[in-house]
């Protein structure tokens, strides 16, 4: 099975592709759709309308699992990531794959076995899980791997 993790944002958009064979997790592909500040939104939408079309091509997951909007502590930043969300979703949605969602606290809860675990103790879990000290360097892509692992063990395919 593939699934793809998606971290929403405006200026980044993380991802992860992890393949599950025989109870066994591998990372296959992980990244960030990065968009420019000095650019309108609908070009920077449809900047990620654009790749997130291009990941699903490339990759052809059976799932996508992305970040739920639970709770934002940056009100300047809610609208745009909840504009790159719903672009993301549709994208998905129209190429017919299921998707799933988790909020923050439910990825912390299943990598940590608590809500309110730290960055790095997510970080620490993933690596556990990828049997990897080698992770990407931008939160946003740790994060995505982390929903996508998240969805594995959700669904009890780990």
């Amino acid at each position: 099975m593939r699934i793809l993790g998606i971290d929403p944002g405006m200026a980044l958009v993380g991802y992860g592709v992890i393949d599950i064979e025989n109870g066994e997790l591998k990372l296959t592909a992980s990244g960030s759709i990065r968009t420019e500040k000095d650019k309108k939104v609908p070009e920077r939408l449809a900047e990620i309308m654009r790749d997130m079309k291009e990941l699903l091509n490339m990759y052809s997951p059976d799932a996508v699992s992305i970040e739920d909007l639970f709770f934002f502590k940056n009100q300047k930043t809610i609208i745009p990531v909840a504009q790159s969300r719903g672009v993301i979703l549709a994208v998905i949605e129209e190429s017919g794959t299921p998707i799933y969602e988790y909020t923050p606290i439910q990825v912390k809860q299943v990598l940590t076995g608590y809500g309110r675990a730290v960055k790095k103790e997510v970080e620490a879990m993933v690596k556990l899980a990828l049997n990897n000290q080698v992770l990407p360097k931008l939160d946003d892509t740790v994060d995505a791997i982390a929903i996508a692992i998240t969805h594995a063990r959700t669904m009890n395919i780990l």
